[in-house]
């Protein structure tokens, strides 16, 4: 078996680390929830359950991976042998695969949508529905998009931790923040932008309701892939000199700035177009916005050219950071559970997503009407089995495991650096995971069963 890797620095501790929670949903997802659930509202309500569940979920997560140094089925067995615990660490390897397998196709896309943006036929398109409509069901031209999606995510994680993801991230997230910063800019110019940004910026607490509370308790959630397994695998490579906590709050940070900055892209955009609706739901990124684009920027062609290129080079990124995030977990499994090759294991993982990928893209085109269960085509089966069910329990496992079955002289150390750092923020930590937490998520996943309203 190969030696194990660690980053290589700080930096890329954090930029890795807020590269995996940095995703399509946080440009596509939130601005979509932000859009239903009034604006500016929910956005501080979003905050503080960053604040009070993501934090400590993912500091969990920090705490589970760095002290082992393990992949994230081995980190359970190691802490908690030989017990019902042990079941989370397989579960976590398995829904990063599980989501891999579909989230590639959304990937995949965001590359169509950034090819037909360099070659202006975003900007020619006369119907967005049936263009997107049309590629998505054509039999092999999203396939093809996943593929060439999945073989560049493949292409970093095949050269480890330091070369591949720590480079990679280094690379893509300033980046990535860069676009984010030119693309608010160039919206904020836009005639009519101010509406969007009352809309973002003033709250109208009469908006608030149990729906949007629990809509911002699920965003806050899934942003910043908590129970996939990435978290706890990257932590692992993490140095025994990392401040858990610090870098539990950059990474929210970051991860929180890139999907306000999304909405402050987005909405003055679709103000500035009256006929486009902010609540125009999950189509806003493929179809709506392609016709904001260009009516938005009917009197500067070329800049509304720039405009698509950089947004959906932005989606790109995004997904590509997240992919590598969920690629991971399941890699070093294969790799330090059966001693193989990160070679080897990088291409099993790879090639096994591509097939199962295959069959839940063409859920938009040839297998449309083949329903798997519950009346699911296979890509909606992946998307509700990982979304609603997997993400959840295994939020609530890892809640439960940190706050009621690990020592709390362990958890301390590793806050703590081993008694080099203060722990001022502890006592509040552990009653956040073990209280707050299980019963936040719990009520996130009776909401997104359906089984639950308050």
């Amino acid at each position: 078996m190969e030696k194990r890797a660690n980053f290589g620095s700080k930096l890329g501790i954090i930029l890795a680390s807020a590269g995996s929670a940095v995703g399509l949903g946080n440009v596509w997802r939130f601005p979509t929830e932000v859009g239903t659930n009034g604006g500016a509202a929910f956005i501080l309500i979003y905050v503080g359950c960053v604040v009070l569940l993501g934090i400590p979920l993912m500091v969990s997560e920090f705490v589970i991976g760095r002290h082992t140094h393990k992949n994230t089925a081995d980190a359970y067995r190691q802490l908690a042998p030989g017990t019902p615990w042990v079941f989370q660490g397989y579960l976590g390897v398995f829904t990063s695969w599980f989501i891999l397998c579909y989230y590639s196709v959304v990937a995949g896309w965001t590359l169509k949508y950034l090819v037909s943006a360099v070659t202006g036929q975003v900007a020619a398109i006369s119907d967005s529905t049936v263009y997107f409509s049309d590629f998505t069901s054509n039999p092999w031209m999203p396939v093809l998009y996943m593929v060439l999606v999945i073989l560049m995510c493949h292409w970093v994680i095949v050269r480890g931790v330091q070369e591949g993801i720590e480079k990679s991230s280094k690379l893509m997230m300033p980046l990535l923040l860069m676009i984010i910063a030119v693309l608010v800019i160039c919206s904020f110019s836009m005639p009519g932008s101010s509406e969007g940004m009352t809309f973002l910026l003033k709250p109208d607490f009469s908006k608030i309701t149990s729906d949007v509370v629990l809509s911002a308790m699920g965003q806050a959630f899934f942003s910043l892939s908590i129970a996939m397994g990435c978290l706890c695998t990257y932590a692992s490579y993490f140095t025994d000199d990392a401040k858990l906590m610090k870098t539990a709050g950059s990474v929210a940070l970051i991860d929180t700035t890139v999907a306000i900055m999304s909405g402050f892209i987005i909405f003055p955009a679709v103000f500035s177009v009256a006929e486009v609706a902010p609540d125009a739901g999950p189509g806003l990124v493929f179809i709506t916005l392609p016709n904001v684009f260009q009516i938005a920027f009917s009197h500067v062609p070329w800049l509304g050219w720039a405009f698509a290129v950089m947004f959906y080079l932005l989606l790109l990124l995004a997904a590509l950071t997240s992919m590598m995030s969920i690629h991971e977990p399941v890699t070093a499994f294969l790799l330090e559970r059966f001693s193989m090759s990160r070679r080897n294991a990088t291409r099993i993982v790879t090639l096994s997503c591509v097939v199962v990928g295959t069959l839940c893209s063409l859920s938009f085109g040839p297998l449309a009407d083949v329903r798997i269960l519950f009346g699911m085509t296979f890509f909606d089966f992946f998307d509700f089995v990982s979304a609603k069910v997997f993400l959840p329990v295994g939020g609530i496992i890892i809640a439960l495991f940190t706050g009621w079955k690990l020592e709390r002289k362990m958890v301390l150390d590793e806050l703590t650096n081993h008694g080099t750092l203060r722990s001022r923020l502890f006592p509040v930590y552990i009653f956040l995971i073990k209280w707050i937490a299980p019963l936040a998520i719990g009520l996130i996943f009776l909401n997104e069963l359906g089984l639950f309203a308050l």
